[in-house]
Formats: structure tokens, C-alpha cells, sequence
């Protein structure tokens, strides 16, 4: 079954990488090769699921590389690849034929099989690695339509934001090496970790996780994201990167146990998205604007279960946030391609124009505002069961955040069913590969809320080795009825009960001004440093070498003038020597014996002399 494992993650690979080199000649054969690969991923993902193999290869010394699929991980594989089959039929249809067709759909493969390898991961190296790819295919996407500057602005934004939280990933695995206690770096290792080094490990994992999930302060990201087509952000924000960090923070909830204090931060930093970041939500006037804001609530709600233990809740809210996400960021982009807009106030009639658009984008808003008997509805009560046994505080909190989400979701319902006379004919029907994933997702919505009741809520809890508390049934009344009643006021009284003071609504509808603050308190004075660097490195650095190089210059051509020329002369001194000596050597070879006889006579007298001396 290993097999299958590897050929789960290396499918959308191979033939995302594929796609993406051939390039313009196979657009043609691009969107059906797509999305015969996201069926054939699908189909092993529910076999995986069951069978729950695990694979290992070497990578490093010492540093397996592990994928495994258990409870948390099967559940992850077939919401993946469902979502990224739906997405991806739905973008043949939106995805016209004079765009690169190839580059998108292999990118969006190679993006879904970086997600399934993060869900697989056993070990922190595959984990990075998958992580890494996710980011910088993201950023393809993001700017998918690079020769407009704002996108490719916005593509660099989400990149570097999530690419710098990211880097507590690496001082994690850091730590774990540095601890000698969890020497393979093995995912299940982490929570055995003590002292310090378990501090470190754990921030690192939280700060790259609310990074990646855009949780406060890292959310304006997921708002310039906004740039990319509607499908990079129906799969984007329903089922891969956005619920990366929360799947990281359920499937590490052992560690964040351990630490003390790790799940106090992470489920109050989610309660406090949720609210917040609704709030950002309802003051938007575009709905891909709103959608995106109340993605970084839903996922606040993930977050916090993985802070409260409540896994199983955080799992469901994710499974069936899912299906709703995708559902309604498709349908936007389907009213933007047919409408050529995304705000609010003109898309009034939207849904009576395009009625299976309006029915399935009526589904996903009643999911999100947690109005029974959607999914999301009982999904919330089931983490919050979890939060409530943590901190009644914590309950109130999540619970304000679920009454919020149905403020924003019903807001966005009311403006696309509202008849608008200027738009009375109806809309064409939307092509049939377009209808078939928006009616699947919406069937969807409906059925998964049978998970969160006995027997199936148990049987995942059982899957998820989790024994989170059981919600009552008071707490499923309660929050539906809420749910209702909210959403009762908006449709009833519409957009008028939501016009507060400009001053008041502004920082919401500009995302609190979070970018803003990130260029103010980290871009700028970085860039100020890197300037002060460069110039020091112009006039300091540079002068010095270039000042070192001149004077390397004079010194040689002073060392040609003036030494060289004493070198050469006691050379041709010594040259000259030597041919003296060797003249006065040669005056007595004259070839004449009387002579030679002379000289010996000489010679042999003065050593007579000296040796008569000398004693």
C-alpha cells in the first residue's frame, strides 16, 4: 500500500511539473489532463484513507524521509483532492482558452500535490519542503496574471509575509536538532521535547502556522491574494494553504499541550481572529473582500479548537468550511466573469439572474453563517464544546465570533437576491462543467453535518485518537438560534442596520490597516537598514578596496623604480664579478708546459713557506 501512498503525492507532481515545462502546446490537452489527474488522486486518497499505509525513504543520514496517512491525515487527503477536483472542473469553463491554460493547471497540480505532501508528512524535512513549495507556487498563482504590476504586487506581499513567518518552521527543527531529543525530527517526536528547547520549538510552529493560516497579525496578506483568479482562491482558501497552519496546529496539539502555554496563545489568538476579522468581513463591499476576511475568521475557529484540544471539532469545522469556502469564492468568480464585477452593490439580482449560482451561493452563506441545518452549524458547536471546557471566557468569545459570521454571510446574501429593475433579464446557464462542482459542493454543505452527531461524530473521534468533550444539546440550540435570529434582522432590516459612523468602519473595510503597520514597524526600517548598509558598503567598503587596489599599484610601480632597480643592479653585479674572475681564471691556461712548471714551482714554494711558518 506504500505504493499508493507515494504515487498519491507524486501524481499531481509529476504532472503538475509536466504541464508547467511543456508550456503553450499543451493547453489544448491541459484541462482535461487536469482534472483526470484530480479524479485519479481522489479515487486513491479514499483508498489511503482506509488502509492507512506509510512509506519511508532515506534523505539524510540519520533524517528519513516519512509519509504516513492515519485518522487526521486520511480525513485531510480526500478533502483535498475532492476540493481540488471540483475547483479544477469548474476552471475549465473559467479558465477561457487564450489564457496559458498549461502554466495554470500545472501549477494548481503541483499546488494541491504540496498540500497533500504536507498533510502526509511524518517528518519535519518533508514537511519544509512540501511548505516551501505550497509557498512559492502560491505566489505563481497569485500572480498568475503577471504582467499586471498590482497583481505581481500583491503575489509578492502574500509571499514574503507568509515566506517570513515561515522561518519559525526552521528555528523549530533547529531546536529539535539542538535538544538531541528528537534526532529524526519526526513529527510525533516534537511534544517529548523539554526545557528550552521545547519553548523554541513551539513558537516556531505557532508563528509559522498563523502565518500561513493569516491569522492576526499576519491576515492583510490573504487580502492582497485577492488578485489571483477565482479558482487559485476557491482552492487557496477552502482546502490548501490557508488551512495548512491549522491543520499543523491539530495534528501538533500534543505539543502545544505540553508546552504550558502554547494552547492558551493559539486558541485565544484564533477566538480573537474570529471576532475580529468578522468584523472586517461585515464592513466590506466586495464580496471577494468579504469572503477572504471571513476566511481568516473560519480558520480562527479551527485555531482555537487546536488550542483547546478540541481536535475533532477543529477537524470538522475544517472538512465543512471547506466545501462551503470553495463553494462560494466559484461562485464569485463565476458572477465576476459574467458580470465583470465583484462589489456588492452591483451585484444586486445577481442570483435571480443566474439561479444555480444563486441557489448554490445561498447554501454556502447559510453554511458560514452557522444557520441549521448546515454543516458549519453543528461543526462550530462541536469545537466549542471543547472551548467551553477550557474557558467559559473562550466559549463566549467563539460563540460572538459565530454570531458575526452570520452578519457578514447573510449581509452578502441579501445584496445578490435583492432585484435590481436595471437587470431584469436573466442571465444565461452557466456551462455544465461549471454547474456540476458548484451543485456537488452544495450537496455537500448539507451531508456533512451528520458528522458532527452520533455515531459518525463518534467513529472520527475514534479515527482522530481524540476524546474531546460532546456538546450538549442546549449548545446546538443555542447557537442555531442565534444563527437565525441574526440573520433574520439582516435579511429583515438589510445593509441599513450596518451603516455605522465612516470612522468607525473605515480601519475595518481598510483590514484594520495591518499592512499599513507591517510597512511602517518591519518593511521600512529593514529597508532603511539595507540602505544604511548599502551605503556603507559604497562609501566605506568599496573606497576601502579600491583605496587598498591604488595603493597595491603604487607600491609595484615604486617597487619597479626604485627596488627593482638595486635587485637588478646587484644581480648584474654579481653577473659581472663572476665574469671577472673567470677572465683572471683563464690567464693562466695558456697550453705552454715551462709555464705550467713555473706556476707548480711557485705554488709549491709558497706552501713550503707557509708550512715552515705555521710550525
Amino acid at each position: 500500500m506504500s505504493v499508493l501512498l507515494w504515487a498519491l503525492v507524486a501524481l499531481p507532481l509529476a504532472v503538475g511539473t509536466l504541464l508547467v515545462v511543456v508550456g503553450r502546446p499543451a493547453d489544448r490537452y491541459a484541462p482535461g489532463v487536469a482534472v483526470g489527474t484530480a479524479v485519479a488522486a481522489f479515487g486513491l486518497a479514499v483508498v489511503v484513507a482506509f488502509e492507512h499505509p506509510r512509506a519511508e525513504a532515506p534523505l539524510f543520514e540519520g533524517l528519513p524521509a516519512g509519509l504516513a496517512v492515519d485518522g487526521l491525515s486520511g480525513l485531510m487527503v480526500v478533502t483535498v483532492t475532492a476540493v481540488i477536483a471540483a475547483v479544477l472542473l469548474f476552471s475549465v469553463a473559467d479558465i477561457g482558452p487564450d489564457e496559458a491554460r498549461a502554466r495554470f493547471f500545472g501549477l494548481m497540480l503541483l499546488f494541491g500535490g504540496a498540500m497533500l505532501t504536507t498533510v502526509t508528512a511524518t517528518t519535519l524535512p518533508v514537511l519544509l519542503m512540501a511548505w516551501e513549495v505550497m509557498g512559492a507556487t502560491s505566489w505563481a498563482l497569485i500572480g498568475y496574471w503577471w504582467r499586471d504590476p498590482e497583481r505581481g504586487d500583491a503575489a509578492n506581499t502574500a509571499f514574503l509575509t507568509t515566506r517570513a513567518a515561515d522561518l519559525g518552521l526552521y528555528l523549530a527543527a533547529g531546536a529539535a536538532l539542538a535538544s538531541g531529543q528528537a534526532d529524526s525530527l519526526a513529527l510525533d517526536d516534537l511534544a517529548a521535547t523539554t526545557g528550552s528547547w521545547s519553548a523554541l520549538i513551539t513558537a516556531g510552529v505557532i508563528a509559522a502556522a498563523l502565518g500561513k493560516s493569516a491569522q492576526l497579525p499576519f491576515s492583510f496578506w490573504l487580502s492582497r491574494a485577492m488578485q489571483g483568479p477565482s479558482p487559485v482562491s476557491a482552492l487557496l482558501h477552502s482546502a490548501t494553504m490557508v488551512v495548512a497552519g491549522a491543520y499543523l496546529l491539530l495534528r501538533l496539539e500534543p505539543l502545544l499541550a505540553q508546552s504550558g502555554w502554547g494552547g492558551h496563545v493559539v486558541a485565544w489568538t484564533g477566538a480573537v481572529t474570529a471576532v475580529v476579522l468578522g468584523l472586517v468581513a461585515v464592513a466590506q463591499t466586495d464580496l471577494k473582500q468579504l469572503l477572504a476576511a471571513s476566511t481568516c475568521a473560519q480558520i480562527g475557529f479551527m485555531v482555537l479548537a487546536a488550542g483547546a484540544g478540541a481536535v475533532t471539532g477543529g477537524t470538522l469545522q475544517l472538512i465543512a468550511h471547506a466545501a462551503a469556502k470553495s463553494l462560494a469564492f466559484l461562485v464569485a468568480g463565476a458572477w465576476l466573469t459574467a458580470l465583470g464585477t465583484k462589489a456588492l452593490p452591483a451585484l444586486r439580482g445577481a442570483a435571480r439572474r443566474h439561479r444555480t449560482a444563486g441557489i448554490t451561493f445561498s447554501v454556502a452563506a447559510l453554511t458560514l453563517a452557522g444557520v441549521p441545518p448546515f454543516a458549519l452549524w453543528s461543526a462550530k458547536d462541536v469545537l466549542l464544546a471543547g472551548a467551553l471546557e477550557d474557558s467559559t471566557a473562550l466559549y463566549v468569545v467563539g460563540l460572538a465570533g459565530a454570531v458575526i459570521s452570520a452578519v457578514y454571510s447573510i449581509k452578502a446574501l441579501w445584496f445578490v437576491w435583492q432585484p435590481d429593475p436595471a437587470s431584469a433579464v436573466r442571465g444565461g446557464p452557466l456551462p455544465y462543467a461549471a454547474r456540476l462542482p458548484l451543485v456537488t459542493l452544495a450537496v455537500a454543505c448539507f451531508a456533512l453535518t451528520v458528522t458532527s452527531f452520533p455515531p459518525v461524530r463518534d467513529a472520527v473521534g475514534r479515527v482522530l485518537g481524540d476524546a474531546q468533550p460532546h456538546p450538549h444539546a442546549w449548545e446546538f440550540v443555542l447557537s442555531g438560534a442565534l444563527a437565525v435570529a441574526v440573520a433574520a434582522v439582516v435579511w429583515v432590516r438589510g445593509p441599513q442596520i450596518l451603516s455605522l459612523s465612516g470612522r468607525i468602519t473605515a480601519p475595518a473595510s481598510q483590514w484594520l490597516h495591518l499592512e499599513t503597520a507591517a510597512r511602517t514597524l518591519l518593511v521600512r526600517p529593514v529597508m532603511r537598514l539595507a540602505d544604511a548598509l548599502a551605503a556603507f558598503d559604497d562609501r566605506v567598503l568599496d573606497r576601502a578596496v579600491e583605496g587598498s587596489a591604488r595603493g597595491s599599484v603604487r607600491l609595484a610601480l615604486w617597487t619597479n623604480a626604485r627596488v627593482e632597480r638595486l635587485v637588478d643592479g646587484a644581480v648584474e653585479g654579481v653577473a659581472g664579478g663572476t665574469r671577472a674572475l673567470g677572465r683572471w681564471a683563464r690567464r693562466p691556461q695558456t697550453g705552454q708546459l715551462h709555464q705550467y712548471l713555473a706556476q707548480a714551482v711557485a705554488a709549491f714554494t709558497v706552501l713550503a713557506v707557509v708550512l715552515v711558518l705555521v710550525r
